[in-house]
């Protein structure tokens, strides 16, 4: 590997044991053997470079996530047992979760980092909805995107940080199926 390489390694070692707020320049530098100085010359910041190599755990993760498509005989079934999967993918990957949730307060004073932050809930706001319905992203209704691409993500967030406050009284995938089913049948009340 190249400097540039070692640079995004060491980055995401750092991210892993650290966090995205708590890792410094230094600490990147040691842990990828490079030089700080080779930080500026090949992303000119420490945040680029968190960033960077954020963004790539965070795509890899996604290519993977396939694997967290529910099983079962009914829609119920599959969507709670996704859910169950997905509770288990935040203890697995509590790293990632936390430095995305890190970058995003970091972001308040970022634009940049804000503006991608953005375009990528937008993206995940369409793909969860296309997801849900079944359907190619480039066939999911706009406004199936607004609203349950919306809802599941702000129901993954909330879930995530019940998971890591208070894991053990967070809900399973089955109390959110039926908190679900219960909340739509309030709505039709």
């Amino acid at each position: 590997m190249g400097n540039r390489e070692d640079l995004l390694a060491g980055a995401r070692r750092c991210l892993e044991e650290k966090g995205y707020l708590r890792t410094t320049v230094r600490d990147i530098a040691s842990a990828s053997k490079v030089s700080m100085a080779a930080i500026g010359y090949h992303f000119g910041s420490r945040e680029v470079l968190l960033n960077q190599a954020l963004f790539a755990a965070m795509d890899e993760w996604a290519a993977g996530a396939g694997r967290l498509a529910g099983q079962g005989d009914t829609a119920r079934e599959r969507y709670a047992d996704t859910w169950d999967r997905k509770i288990r993918d935040f203890g697995e990957m509590r790293w990632l979760w936390t430095a995305s949730v890190e970058a995003f307060v970091y972001a308040q004073s970022s634009p940049e980092l804000l503006a991608i932050l953005a375009d990528g809930q937008r993206r995940n706001r369409r793909m969860v909805a296309a997801q849900l319905r079944g359907v190619p992203e480039e066939a999911v209704a706009e406004e199936d995107v607004r609203a349950l691409g919306s809802v599941h993500l702000a129901l993954l967030t909330g879930v995530m940080v019940q998971c890591f406050t208070d894991p053990e009284h967070a809900p399973d995938g089955r109390e959110l199926a039926r908190g679900l089913r219960e909340m739509a049948a309030l709505l039709e009340g």
